[in-house]
This record gives structure tokens, sequence and C-alpha cells, in this order.
């Protein structure tokens, strides 16, 4: 294996220290960071673009912004990439990683805005989905991946969860080690628990424990008991959820979740208004911040009582903001399950009238409510909006385009064709929804 002296450049997408070889070949290292020389392990790995990975064996010289992780488990987890990297470090990094994005593959530069930290650098995870699995001799493992790899890293405190989950799970690992239930999160052995989820209210307190398994409750003796037992012992506990997840795929929740006890959402405050959020639903994990950038919406908007088209709303966590402001807002859904609570929270808030969500795919509804819009908002997943979307934007340009991304790559794929078209891009602020991550959310402001 051949081993050389690195001076580290930049970071990678994902964290890792990015140097160059003598012949200039790329080198990923993990753990390492800019401005770090060290002595590095080439890993007899396929070349792939010339790009290779490497392993540090000595850091030569330190940056001067490399810190102690708060997390024990930062040199094994794979969960938090930059947990050496100083708060301000981590800032200047997600700007780099959001300006270089933009200039390589849309070809723009932008004076971007600072980027908005989270009010939290720990402790600031609502949700959590930890894979579970036996290892010899029964022992219960929860924990989550190792970089790059299926191992669980086994655990009993995460420092970026809410304390109030971070606090169940050693107990609720003991007592599920406790009983004699198969666990199996890849189906490999028949099937069983796969998944232990927590999400707690940040402003009401309120927590669903959900357990993910391939099999109903039928398949788990003493399940009920055991649930009446945990909201018993913590009362902050409304509801212990069973969701059926039967087939080998990525997606960590199935269809459908039977009720075990108590019931099967929690109440929330986002802003001045009342949600009901139940165990599966997409709900920004980083409340405080999310609530930051509901303002920041409000005051993108061209003018009052704008007629708006939330894309991608979910549960209506930006839909009814909009809507209490006085705007008129259609939110635009994929997901039914989403849909209905989101009308249930428009009703919690007595705004029906100004609120209304359409279920099914954005593409199939955009293109009949842009010609009486003044403003969309998309808040689309990683993979960025869709063609027909895209295309639909661009030829039926409204007043004022937001766009909320949690992927700078295809957050410039999507601005390259929209001010192509007919739109210009007058601000683009960095947002910081997850610390000691290397992911980096953005709001980009547009206008026709």
């Amino acid at each position: 294996m051949q081993s050389c002296e690195i001076t580290i450049t930049g970071l990678s997408h994902d964290g890792q220290g990015v140097g160059r070889l003598a012949d200039g070949q790329v080198v990923f290292v993990p753990d390492l960071l800019p401005g770090e020389r060290a002595l590095v392990r080439i890993e007899p790995t396929a070349r792939r673009h010339r790009v290779l990975t490497g392993q540090c064996l000595q850091r030569l010289q330190d940056s001067p912004l490399r810190r102690r992780p708060p997390c024990i488990l930062a040199d094994h987890c794979g969960g938090c990439s930059l947990q050496h990297l100083s708060a301000a470090g981590q800032l200047s990094s997600k700007r780099d990683t959001v300006a270089q994005v933009l200039q390589r593959i849309a070809h723009l530069k932008v004076a971007l805005d600072p980027v908005l930290a989270s009010p939290s650098e720990l402790g600031y995870r609502n949700r959590a989905v930890i894979p579970l699995e036996r290892a010899e001799g029964g022992v219960l493992r929860a924990g989550f991946y190792r970089r790059s790899s299926h191992r669980i890293v086994n655990m009993n405190h995460c420092p970026v969860l809410d304390p109030r989950i971070d606090a169940l799970v050693a107990p609720l690992k003991a007592d599920l080690e406790a009983t004699d239930w198969p666990v199996d999160r890849h189906l490999s052995q028949g099937g069983g628990l796969r998944h232990l989820a927590l999400r707690v209210g940040h402003h009401s307190g309120e927590v669903l424990i959900t357990l993910i398994a391939s099999h109903g409750s039928d398949s788990f003796a003493g399940l009920s008991e055991l649930a009446q037992g945990w909201m018993r012992r913590w009362p902050q506990v409304v509801g212990v959820l069973l969701n059926l997840q039967d087939k080998p795929t990525n997606a960590l929740f199935g269809p459908t979740s039977e009720l075990i006890a108590g019931r099967q959402w929690l109440s929330e405050s986002f802003g001045s208004l009342r949600f009901q959020l139940a165990c599966d639903t997409f709900f920004q994990v980083n409340t405080p911040q999310a609530e930051r950038v509901a303002e920041l919406v409000l005051q993108q908007l061209p003018r009052p009582g704008c007629q708006v088209v939330d894309a991608y709303c979910g549960v209506g966590t930006f839909t009814l903001p909009m809507a209490a402001a006085g705007h008129h807002v259609h939110g635009l859904e994929v997901h039914p399950a989403s849909v209905q609570l989101a009308r249930l929270n428009a009703q919690l808030n007595g705004l029906e009238q100004r609120a209304r969500f359409e279920q099914g795919p954005v593409a199939e509804h955009l293109t009949a409510l842009l010609p009486a819009t003044d403003a969309v908002l998309v808040d689309p997943p990683r993979k960025g909006l869709e063609g027909p979307v895209r295309q639909a934007l661009i030829e039926q340009p409204v007043q004022r385009l937001l766009y909320l991304s949690c992927d700078p790559a295809t957050l410039a794929r999507d601005l390259e064709a929209l001010v192509s078209g007919p739109y210009q891009l007058d601000s683009l602020q960095p947002l910081d929804f997850f610390p000691n991550t290397s992911h980096i959310e953005c709001l980009a402001v547009l206008s026709s």
C-alpha cells in the first residue's frame, strides 16, 4: 500500500478531507480538515475518475479549527461527519460548499448571505430512527451506521438528539433486549424488529415511540404490556405504535402503523400554530430553525394577500404560517397521510378558508394553478424538482419563486434552468439545519 504526505485543501460534500497526490490525483481522507498535513495510506480501491480514498496514519499539522468532538463515538459513527470541526469552521465550510457547487454546476457566482446558524449545535433533532440488530448471545445493538457501511455503531447516547428522546434510548434498548423477539433489519433471517423510532414535540414535550418491524403485533408477545409500562414510566410518552415494513427496502417506514397504546399522534406548536404529527410523516427535525425559515418565507412574499402555491407541503409546515399571515395558499403533496394531517392542522387553526390541500404528484396540479398564482414555494426532496415541475415554472413564471433546498447540487441544476429562463436570482440564504454534519440547506429567492 502506498503511503505519502498530503495537504488537505478542502472538504467533500460528505465532510471528508480532500487533497492531491504529486501527480494530481484527488484523494478523499475521512476526519481531516483543510490546512492539515498528514501521513496518509492510500487504500487499495478501484480508481474512479482519478479519485482515490485514503486513511490517515498520522496528522503532521493540525488545523486551528480542529476541536475535540462532543460525542465519544464521533470517530466511528457515520451520523455526524464534522464534529471535529469548530462551529465557526462548519459554517464557513458549508458556505464555501454552496458557492463551489453553484459555480461548478450552474456557472453562477452568487453573493451568498452568511449561513444562518442553528440556534443549538447539540440536542436539536426532534426525531430519530435507530437501526436494531441482535449480536451473538442475544445482545441487542442499537445505533447509527459506521461511515460508508451498514455496520451498526452501538450507542446508548447521542448528543445531537433532543435530550428528551436521547434519555429513552438506553432504557428502551434494555427492555427490548430482555424480550425474545427476533431482530432482523435486513430481513435475511425471517424478519422481526428493524428500527426504533422516536419523535418529540420540541415545544410540547410529547413523545411517540414507534417500533418498525416486518410483522404485526401478534408476533411480539407481551408488546401491549410493555407499551403500557412505558407510558406509565414516562408520562410524556403519549403513544406507542408498531409500523409494518415487510419489504427489503431503504424506505424506513411501511405504509401502515398499528396503535399499541395511547394515541397515534403528538401535539406540537409551530410559531403560533397548533399541529398534530404522526410517527411517519415528514416534519422538519430542527424545529426552532424551521420557525426562523417560516419567518424568512413570509418576508419574501411580494404583497399582502398573495395567492401562493406551496409545493411538497407535507403536513402544512409552511403552508399554515402563510395562511395565518393573510395569504391564500394551495398546498400540494403526494403522500396521502401528510395531506390528511395538513387538512386537520388547518382545521385546528381555523384556516380552512385560506389553506387548501391537494393530494397527488406536484406536476399533476401545478400547471393549472400557476396562472392565478403570485408566488410559489417549493420544498422538494433531495432529488430536487422533477422535470415537468421545473418546466411548468419556466413556461408560466410567477412573480416570486422561493426554493427551499436540502441538496446544493440539485438546487444548482434547477437554478441553472430557471435563471436561463424567465427568472433572476435575487438572494440565496444558506441554512444550517444539521450542525455537526455536512448537510446544508438553502433558501433561494427568485423573481420574474
